[in-house]
């Protein structure tokens, strides 16, 4: 099958599209899924770059791509939830990796039934980003509802899913976001009317004077600017969730970036001076905003089915849209590095890019 893969470790511009083995079922759970859209994350350009390489040792060629959708071509025996020709999405585990890939393989515990609805791009592009803002949200110790929650980037991949679900799923009473003047009117077109209750041009204004101190109760930090607002935390219940922020080695450790095999208890060994190192750093910035009586978390995704059809529902239901940006179809391998690059450098673009199998 084709694939796009590298090498080595490397940045968008040198990724390459090459015949690789088509996976196999070879576990009495595994999925082989033909796949017909994947999206561009930011994980996946990052770590394809050698991000984590000091915590886990990949192979070559390195597949790459987390979020797909597609048909299922074939199931192993003891799958019970599908079967071939079902239409899934899915947030493939680090030991199955690769969803950028004619084929992608995963095991049942991943894998959802694709919202109806939605085109295959549509679909590929919610998995990944809409789990970690479900999760992220979640961390939030007590009840949303009616509370004020800030999204930085509300038109970013991640950010879109936090602001519709803190709105709609967690029922805050305010939702803040920021966007460049060129997407200050796309909010509420993208978002639906009323998700966003105030959104901040950030080429103008800067957030943390226009925020009441001690006003906001959650925030989802897409943008690694966690700490710049903890002056805008209310005191004793705010709540920062990071997820642009190096996580603990603690939390590293016990993610599903470490996992080897389709067994939870199965995962690579952190070096102890990188855990060491970044649990120190962590708790620096979990004392820092202790002493403006915040909390203060930094998480990587826990890939589910079960969050996963949770998210189907409300996309079914007209709570959650996606919004899908760029699209590069896989063959032609320029549009592909140039959509890749913009989701490495974090520059411009709204939603999701998409790369396009069928």
């Amino acid at each position: 099958m084709l694939s796009i893969n590298i090498p080595q470790h490397t940045t968008p511009d040198s990724y390459q599209l090459s015949e690789v083995p088509v996976p196999k079922i070879d576990s009495p759970k595994d999925i082989l899924i033909k796949t017909y859209a994947a999206s561009i994350n930011p994980i996946d350009v990052k770590k394809a770059s050698g991000a984590s390489k000091l915590a886990l040792k990949d192979s070559f060629p390195y597949k790459i791509g987390y979020d797909c959708a597609g048909v299922v071509e074939e199931v192993g025996s003891d799958v019970t939830c599908f079967k071939a020709g079902d239409e899934v999405f899915v947030r493939l585990p680090e030991c199955h990796r690769g969803a950028w890939s004619e084929y992608a393989k995963s095991t049942e515990d991943f894998v959802a039934p694709k919202p109806a609805g939605l085109s295959m791009a549509e679909a590929a592009s919610i998995p990944l980003a809409a789990m970690t803002a479900l999760q992220a949200l979640r961390r939030y110790q007590g009840n949303l509802e009616g509370k004020t929650v800030f999204v930085p980037a509300g038109l970013s991949g991640t950010g879109l899913f936090a602001c519709q679900l803190a709105k709609n799923i967690f029922k805050a009473g305010k939702v803040i976001t920021t966007v460049s003047t060129a997407k200050v009117s796309k909010v509420d077109e993208l978002l639906g009317q009323g998700v966003v209750d105030e959104v901040i041009d950030y080429t103008k204004t800067d957030p943390k004077t226009s925020i009441p101190e001690r006003s906001v109760d959650f925030i989802l930090d897409t943008t690694a600017s966690a700490m710049a607002y903890l002056s805008l935390m209310r005191p004793g219940t705010g709540t920062i969730v990071t997820i642009s922020i190096l996580t603990s080695g603690d939390v590293l450790q016990n993610s599903s970036l470490m996992r080897l095999s389709p067994d939870p208890a199965d995962k690579a060994p952190a070096p102890f001076p990188l855990r060491f190192s970044l649990n120190v750093l962590d708790r620096i910035r979990v004392l820092r905003a202790s002493r403006w009586k915040v909390k203060y978390f930094s998480i990587f995704l826990e890939p589910n089915a079960k969050d996963l059809e949770l998210v189907k529902g409300w996309v079914e239901s007209g709570k959650v849209r996606t919004v899908v940006g760029t699209r590069a179809h896989y063959k032609d391998v320029g549009a592909v590095r140039d959509a890749c690059q913009k989701v490495f450098d974090g520059k411009g673009g709204v939603g999701k890019a998409v790369i396009l199998f069928d």
